[in-house]
């Protein structure tokens, strides 16, 4: 599968980097449901920093994957929406997510077994 790929130039490790990055998942699939403004996402994402949050959406933005929408408000006041690649990003995402909530109980497990092997 990967025998192919130059490890200097793979578009799965550079994908990756970014999408597997911790809370860039989460920032998709908040914004899987619809546009959001900066506020919202945060309230979204409780145990995100304003910080994290800010360069998650930057590098979201530079990917291509959201689009920020300023409006002439007072303050103003920003939008992200998942731009058409982002919305692709949603079907193996929520692939991943269904994976994820039926693997978790049998990973737990395992976690459990290791440690009480490795401290005995």
């Amino acid at each position: 599968m990967f025998a192919d790929m130059d490890v200097n130039d793979c578009p799965v490790r550079d994908v990756l980097d970014h999408v597997a990055a911790k809370w860039t998942t989460l920032i998709l699939a908040a914004l899987g449901t619809g546009p959001l403004r900066f506020g919202e996402l945060h309230r979204a994402l409780p145990d995100i920093s304003k910080r994290m949050l800010t360069q998650g959406l930057r590098d979201l933005e530079r990917d291509g994957l959201l689009t920020r929408h300023v409006h002439p408000t007072k303050p103003p006041s920003v939008e992200y929406q998942l731009s058409a690649l982002g919305q692709s990003m949603l079907v193996p995402l929520g692939a991943l997510i269904d994976w994820a909530k039926q693997a978790h109980p049998r990973i737990r497990e395992a976690r459990v077994a290791y440690d009480a092997a490795a401290s005995a």
